[in-house]
């Protein structure tokens, strides 16, 4: 990525998670705007999203969030309007990084456990 469009995405997600904390996540969730992508003519802005919902489904959080993508789009033009000729489209993503950071975590303790095992195994 060029250093504009590396700019512009710091700059929606920052905004982005000021609109969504305030607005629009539903009571008892927390929603983190973990990155964002820019497609090189910043037309696009690919939003990943982390949510944290206690007691309640994921999927109903971002259908909340697709239901409101016109509204936060408004509100981010307003914020981002004098740094962009055109406002971006939104596409939510779900960010599972931090499930893929868990399994990598487990395969690296399976491995360190059948080392160790090994180890005492050759020392009998």
């Amino acid at each position: 990525m060029s250093i504009r469009t590396e700019r512009v995405a710091a700059v929606i997600q920052r905004d982005l998670g000021e609109i969504l904390q305030q607005g629009y996540q539903l009571s008892g969730t927390f929603i983190t705007v973990t990155s964002v992508r820019m497609t090189p003519d910043l037309s696009i802005a690919k939003v990943y999203v982390s949510v944290f919902a206690p007691g309640r489904d994921e999927e109903s959080v971002f259908q909340h969030i697709d239901e409101h993508t016109d509204q936060i789009r408004y509100e981010l033009a307003g914020r981002i309007r004098h740094q962009v000729r055109r406002i971006p489209e939104l596409h939510f993503y779900t960010d599972d990084s931090t499930e893929y950071v868990n399994r990598i975590e487990n395969l690296f303790q399976k491995v360190k456990k059948e080392r160790k095992k090994r180890s005492e195994d050759d020392e009998q």
